[in-house]
């Protein structure tokens, strides 16, 4: 996913928190207006509250605001408010706003707990209001691949758009190209994990001042898992190969894992992964940026090595080891509802459906203000203009993934302008799990998820750290993991799954 702000826990650390501010309103319903409270002055200009996850508050948030404004007060009558909240915020806060009586409209789900919002009746059923105000989202999201859409639905019943971005994941390594060149590594020879002991030995023995390889989010292996099997949402329970014959097994129990674990313990002792690896919180892209971190294990996508470079401020080179596959949650973790608290639906679904068809408004969203916070160096190709820079712009979210249609947005230079089709083929040609659809329900579990993520939490990130033996913990970790509920967990899942797959035949 293009800067992936959410998917890295170690990022969510970082975030900074955020305090909202609701927009109280009445409406009349047999008219459309808005009585703003306090002034009773009305307007037929309905207020579409927009909240999103964001690392920050742009500080030029309020002019974008007014130059989306110009758009939707023309195409729909409506004006946005935009509300972004902290990542470290987002949980809480959110949860709070959809349970009480806050005016939310447009809300970014999926997010780890889409199924969970949906059960509490939080999120308006979308499929009336695609069919009369969505066409362009259905038009745009069946265009790539009709699994896209479908995969969101819970029970038969769409809650969540997906944006359209990397719908799928590769992975692989990404290292710094500098020390790549200085030491000709041959980046050919690299073919799998074991392929990087060499490496990294490269480079412990002559940068004795940078690690070889750190932490992606938690972990060093954590997300690499997922070229291995569907998670079905949790890892709680997977499919080995996306397949398996929709058999859900115990993750921490298949060879893959424990193959994994060997070599994350092998690179452990030889020195290539630092000792306080399982404790530090420092970002992968903060390692690298202070010169202290050679590489990092992670998901992928076309133009992944233009994205990692901005990021760390180095030119980092990626190797893709393991092929794309597409999972249910690949297209369900970022996607738009509308809330049940929502004062007018049908506005909500008119600007969402901007944001998939309408080039001028996601710019905005995406880069901000034309000549201010960007430049055009060709038609569909954009920089910082003159004198602006990452450290300086007024509006720098870097979260192109997140608002609709990517594929509607300008080029930043330096990516291939062929970036979109790139994506477009490879959200098309990867490989779709058995299992694409399938939403877990965990509220006949939920005791038992609370109980195994909480050994989970004990065992995971050390022996995904190569900090302690996987011989002596990883059967104690599955001992424990049974006894918290691990089997009653999977049990229900299989259960799930061979009603989801037979209602889908």
């Amino acid at each position: 996913m293009e800067r992936k702000a959410y998917k890295t826990a170690a990022l969510l650390l970082l975030a900074a928190s955020m305090m909202f501010t609701g927009c109280a309103s009445k409406e009349n319903h047999s008219t459309g207006t808005v009585e703003e409270s306090g002034n009773n002055a009305e307007t037929d200009i309905y207020e579409i509250s927009m909240v999103y996850p964001a690392s920050l508050e742009p500080k030029d948030l309020l002019v974008v605001q007014d130059e989306i404004n110009k758009i939707t007060k023309e195409k729909i009558n409506a004006s946005v408010k935009l509300i972004p909240i902290g990542w470290g915020a987002w949980s809480q806060q959110t949860t709070l706003m959809l349970s009480g009586n806050e005016k939310v409209d447009l809300i970014v789900s999926g997010i780890g707990t889409y199924s969970q919002q949906v059960s509490k009746g939080q999120l308006l059923e979308l499929d009336g209001y695609l069919a009369e105000q969505g066409q362009g989202i259905v038009g745009a999201l069946n265009g790539l691949d009709p699994d896209f859409l479908n995969a969101a639905r819970i029970g038969g019943k769409t809650y969540g758009v997906p944006s359209i971005r990397d719908l799928a994941s590769d992975y692989g390594i990404t290292m710094r190209k500098d020390l790549v060149d200085k030491y000709n590594i041959d980046t050919t020879a690299i073919q799998s994990l074991d392929d990087l002991d060499a490496v990294f030995q490269t480079i412990l023995e002559n940068e004795p001042a940078i690690v070889p390889t750190v932490k992606y989010g938690n972990s060093i292996i954590d997300t690499y898992t997922n070229s291995y099997f569907d998670n079905l949402g949790d890892g709680f329970g997977v499919l080995p190969g996306y397949d398996n014959g929709l058999k859900v097994v115990n993750m921490y129990e298949t060879p893959e894992y424990a193959e994994l674990l060997n070599t994350v313990r092998r690179w452990y002792q030889a020195g290539y992964i630092a000792k306080d690896a399982a404790t530090s919180t420092e970002t992968q892209y903060n390692l690298v940026k202070a010169g202290k971190a050679f590489s990092f294990i992670s998901h992928m996508k076309p133009g992944i090595e233009n994205q990692e470079s901005k990021l760390t401020g180095t030119e980092m080179l990626s190797i893709h080891l393991r092929p794309a596959a597409t999972t249910t949650y690949n297209i369900t973790s970022i996607m738009w509802s509308i809330a049940r608290n929502s004062k007018n639906p049908e506005k909500a679904m008119m600007l969402l459906n901007l944001m998939y068809t309408d080039k001028g408004l996601i710019n905005l969203f995406d880069y901000g203000v034309e000549g201010k916070h960007y430049a055009k160096v060709t038609d569909n190709m954009i920089d910082f203009p003159e004198g602006v820079n990452t450290s300086n712009s007024g509006y720098n979210l870097q979260m192109g993934w997140l608002f609709g249609n990517q594929f509607l947005s300008h080029i930043w230079n330096g990516d291939d302008p062929e970036l979109w089709n790139e994506l477009a083929a490879f959200n098309k040609n990867s490989l779709k799990s058995k299992a694409l659809g399938f939403t877990f329900n965990a509220d006949a579990v939920k005791t038992e998820i609370a109980a195994v993520t909480n050994v989970s939490n004990q065992y995971k990130i050390a022996l995904e750290t190569g900090t302690v033996d996987p011989a002596k913990q990883l059967p104690e970790f599955n001992k424990a993991l049974k006894a918290a509920g691990m089997d009653k967990i999977i049990a229900e899942k299989q259960k799930q799954l061979d009603a989801w797959a037979s209602s889908a035949k």
